[in-house]
């Protein structure tokens, strides 16, 4: 009994930095990475859209743009990766749309 209830309570422990931000910390979070993203896509792309991961990996903040390429007519993405620490990003390469699909809600087109 004693070892189940040890079980629990370091389950409990595991599961509390999550829980510890509240939903406006998150959404502040998404919003950030949100705008510093499509900020530094926007030299790569027009019209540029961005899929946020809500919570992101332990140190990154993670995102997909898509959007029209610059001077083209094809649609591209870039993984875009927010330092939670510095709150810098960088985008990575051009991923062609044969390459991957994003489809955002709400639209038919990325």
């Amino acid at each position: 009994m004693k070892r189940q209830a040890l079980v629990l309570i370091m389950a409990s422990l595991v599961a509390l930095p999550a829980a510890a931000l509240s939903d406006n910390a998150w959404e502040a979070f998404v919003a950030d990475v949100q705008a510093k993203c499509l900020d530094a896509g926007a030299r790569l792309m027009d019209d540029a859209k961005a899929v946020v991961d809500p919570t992101g990996s332990e140190n990154y903040g993670l995102a997909i743009l898509t959007g029209k390429a610059k001077g083209a007519d094809a649609t591209i993405s870039h993984i875009c990766v927010y330092d939670k620490k510095t709150k810098a990003v960088e985008l990575g390469s051009e991923l062609s749309a044969d390459s991957v699909k994003v489809e955002l809600p709400g639209s038919t087109k990325p």
